[in-house]
């Protein structure tokens, strides 16, 4: 599912145009349901998505989910992360593209 299939676009003065921030609810974590993992080597974002939710693109969620921070997409040993269920993403993601 593509990431910027819920967004808005936005332009500005200058009429640059871009797609707008998708917000992720508190509701998408559940620790009854979510993954917690502890990295043991240099992990990639794409990589966990690609192994959690069958599709590297939605790394996104994983990086939100985690605050982890514009710039890369590695993750150092011993992070722990927390990984939303894919049911939780799947349900969130129809969601936002329904009721825009």
């Amino acid at each position: 599912m593509n990431r910027y299939s819920a967004t808005n676009t936005i332009k500005n003065n200058q009429g640059i145009r871009r797609n707008s921030t998708i917000i992720l609810p508190n509701s998408i974590s559940n620790p009854l349901t979510d993954i917690f993992i502890k990295t043991t080597s240099v992990e990639r974002l794409d990589k966990l998505a690609q192994q959690f939710y069958n599709d590297a693109s939605m790394w996104w969620i994983i990086a939100a989910t985690n605050n982890i921070g514009k710039g890369t997409l590695l993750v150092p040993t011993d992070t722990e992360l927390r990984i939303p269920a894919a049911e939780s993403v799947m349900n969130m993601l129809i969601n936002l593209n329904q009721t825009r």
